[in-house]
């Protein structure tokens, strides 16, 4: 079936407007390069009246009780729910990655909306012991208001419902502009929220609107006086440009940029394990995760024998249309993409002692840009190896002791994901400890990629320093208030200080 058709059908079938202009910002898959879809531009005009709609809600969504908001997130996640099948597919189709791994992100919906439910009738505060007799001190969590959602192309809807589900819940309205790349899979996204709104009945149009737009549409909806928070996920030089434009007026943001990961193989790891999880970590998603393995050191005693054993099985990865079900990766998103890939390894090729992969691999699609895996191993961590390149190469290293390998791997200005591999207690310990790991995530024998919903998502450094999705997330959508009641009739000051006439 041609792919444009398919996703007309996909859209109908999930209640969504055809998403078909030819006048506006143009939707391609990485399987052929074929366009299959187009959305109409925001332009400032528009742009303004969707943030003034978003503070209009706002008064109203914030004095719902956050349990009724928590009971339109739940009807969400079943409407994402019932239409897995068709977002997984359309997810897969704009993207590029497999099918498995379409399917696994609207899972990713569904599980961040069950953990938004819950949460609903957990947004407490403190009460804090006051120094004052008859006096009681608590704190309170108020929403933020309209709140922006910026997302990449590799993950067109689970970050937005990262922060989207928590945000609602939190009694926010959400602006989101999707990836120029990705803008296609939003409007089912939005019409599902859309039919959930008008089925609860109590919610105020407008809780979410999306904005299509490059980068211009982006400065332009950050500008906005009534914007309080920005969630924005991409590259590293994108999030800083964020960060400086909303400094000036001290709009919080959650910043989730780039993600030079890194994982160690120790001399007691279970290699059989290792392998299978690196498989994963490295070759996934064509490399296109902020999560991707993209170094790895391995101890000396075992360097050449793993990698050979890697090497074997990189061989074996079937890449091709990801919507096939034996397909392990799939295209690299555009040729952007495989010309960074490509000017990488000629980068890597001068010091590297071999490279495996890395070929284009002949397609019926010309326009799609498929490629094999790349192991390269290096005589060093020289300057490309501390470079995110978004594609699968993975740099493998050789390390003589742990302290050597941990210094290694936190040289990369980025701070996300890292691993280790080991059956040994005293490493693992001291991988995750203060003087171990410093990024946002230290696992310890499972791959860099792959993150739960339960846990907070997010990285230190060049990543940004932002939190997403569990824990105590949350907090990040609301401020906080300290409340002092005096219930007595004497007015004591703290610090125990006088003031009398």
């Amino acid at each position: 079936m041609n792919l444009r058709h398919e996703v007309q059908i996909l859209l109908n079938a999930l209640g969504a407007s055809a998403g078909d202009s030819t006048e506006g910002l143009c939707g391609r898959s990485p399987i052929d390069g074929s366009r299959i879809g187009g959305v109409v531009l925001d332009d400032e005009s528009s742009i303004r009246e969707k943030v003034a709609r978003s503070r209009e809600a706002f008064r109203h969504w914030r004095m719902t009780p956050a349990p009724k908001r928590g009971e339109l997130i739940r009807l969400f996640g079943e409407a994402v729910r019932n239409n897995k099948a068709a977002l997984g597919r359309l997810v897969s189709i704009e993207s590029g990655k497999i099918l498995q791994e379409g399917l696994g992100e609207v899972q990713e919906v569904i599980d961040i909306c069950e953990f938004a439910v819950g949460l609903s009738r957990q947004l407490h505060g403190l009460t804090i012991a006051s120094e004052r007799p008859g006096h009681r001190m608590m704190e309170t969590w108020h929403p933020l208001g309209p709140s922006v959602v910026i997302t990449a192309f590799n993950f067109p809807v689970a970050v937005w419902a990262w922060n989207a589900a928590l945000g609602l819940v939190c009694g926010n309205t959400m602006l989101w502009k999707p990836s120029e790349k990705a803008p296609v899979a939003a409007l089912a996204m939005q019409a599902l929220l859309e039919r959930t709104c008008r089925e609860i009945g109590n919610a105020p149009h407008h809780l979410n609107q999306v904005v299509f737009g490059v980068s211009d549409q982006g400065r332009i909806l950050l500008d906005q006086p009534e914007i309080r928070l920005a969630s924005a996920t991409g590259s590293t030089r994108m999030g800083k440009a964020v960060a400086a434009q909303l400094a000036p007026r001290f709009v919080r943001t959650i910043l989730e940029l780039g993600g030079n990961n890194a994982a160690i193989v120790a001399p007691s790891a279970d290699l059989a394990l290792t392998e299978r999880a690196i498989l994963f970590a490295a070759a996934g998603t064509a490399g296109q995760r902020c999560t991707s393995l993209r170094r790895l050191f391995v101890h000396r005693s075992l360097f050449d024998g793993f990698l050979g054993r890697l090497k074997s099985l990189y061989a074996r990865i079937k890449v091709g249309n990801p919507l096939d079900a034996d397909t392990l990766v799939g295209p690299l998103i555009d040729s952007h993409a495989y010309a960074g890939m490509r000017v990488a390894l000629d980068r890597a090729n001068v010091d590297a002692r071999w490279i495996a992969g890395g070929e284009r691999v002949d397609t019926e699609y010309p326009d799609g840009y498929y490629v094999r895996p790349v192991l390269a191993a290096m005589r060093s961590q020289t300057d490309i190896v501390l470079e995110e390149t978004f594609a699968p190469i993975l740099y493998c290293m050789p390390y003589d002791t742990l302290d050597e390998a941990i210094r290694l791997h936190n040289a990369a200005r980025h701070g996300l994901s890292s691993s280790i591999f080991t059956r040994d207690l005293q490493e693992a310990e001291l991988f995750m400890s203060s003087a171990g790991s410093d990024c946002g995530i230290a696992n310890v024998n499972i791959g860099t990629s792959g993150a739960e919903i339960g846990g907070a998502f997010g990285g230190e450094k060049d990543t940004g320093g932002g939190r997403e999705s569990g824990s105590d997330a949350w907090k990040a959508y609301m401020r906080r208030a300290t409340n002092t009641i005096n219930y007595s009739g004497e007015l004591p000051l703290a610090q125990g200080i006088r003031f009398e006439l």
